[in-house]
């Protein structure tokens, strides 16, 4: 019987102890190119998995995550013995990231995908001034805050969720909308949106209030016009050991306070 994963990529973080669980992995399993391989086993934390999942964003590559970091929200238990039959059992977790396009002052145009949420920021002491859209229609006329973010349901339980935002079930058709510290409206707590919306954020008095819109490890500064959904030409992969998927983990998130 032929392995569906026979041909394994390793990649690692670059602390000592990403890199030492790499080197013995290789010596038990080889180490295929990753253009080849079959699978990509990630050997890290959380940041890792997001920069793995970027980087083989378009092949989709099922991405295998082992904890060896801090967090590991999104990364199995790590174990050197039977990892062939570990891919095997695995279950696959299919999520959709964010396309965000972003305008600076200057005009400058400038498209990036986020795997986890969309986020603007104020860049100065005085608070952000935003309007948002929702699908072409002006939903809020002003919010003023530190800033907004616009999460997926992956990345429901991270930054989201330290903003006061809702968790997601994985398999929500849903976007959650999120502002961080508000001040004005005062007692808005955010939306859930389906996840077909466009999301258009203005922001005003620019010159006096810059903002910049980051998405993921994308940051562009001074920006004026934001607009954010869900890329649906891309599918990316993550494979979860059997009870410890990630709908389950983000469903036992719900209870674990």
């Amino acid at each position: 019987m032929t392995e569906r994963f026979a041909a394994i990529s390793f990649v690692a973080s670059d602390t000592a102890e990403a890199e030492a669980a790499r080197v013995k992995l290789v010596e038990r399993y080889g180490d295929a190119d990753p253009a080849q391989a079959e699978v990509i086993v990630a050997l890290g934390g959380d940041g890792l998995m997001l920069q793995t999942l970027h980087r083989f964003m378009g092949t989709a590559k099922p991405i295998y995550g082992m904890n060896r970091g801090s967090v590991g929200f999104l990364m199995n238990e790590f174990r050197e013995r039977g990892l062939r039959q570990k891919l095997e059992a695995a279950q696959r977790s299919v999520v959709h990231p964010l396309v965000m396009t972003a305008v600076n002052r200057d005009g400058k145009r400038v498209e990036a995908r986020a795997i986890n949420e969309v986020s603007l920021f104020r860049r100065s002491y005085q608070a952000a001034k935003l309007r948002l859209s929702v699908d072409g229609q002006v939903r809020l006329s002003e919010l003023v805050a530190d800033g907004v973010l616009v999460a997926t349901p992956a990345g429901s339980t991270a930054y989201n969720l330290s903003a006061n935002g809702p968790i997601l079930p994985l398999d929500a058709p849903l976007l959650a909308l999120t502002p961080l510290s508000p001040f004005r409206p005062r007692r808005w707590r955010g939306a859930l949106l389906p996840d077909h919306a466009k999301v258009t954020i203005a922001v005003m008095e620019a010159d006096k209030r810059p903002v910049s819109a980051v998405a993921d490890h994308t940051q562009i500064d001074n920006v004026i016009s934001v607009s954010i959904a869900i890329d649906r030409s891309l599918d990316l992969v993550m494979l979860h050991d059997p009870g410890h998927s990630l709908d389950e983990r983000i469903l036992r998130e719900q209870f674990g306070y």
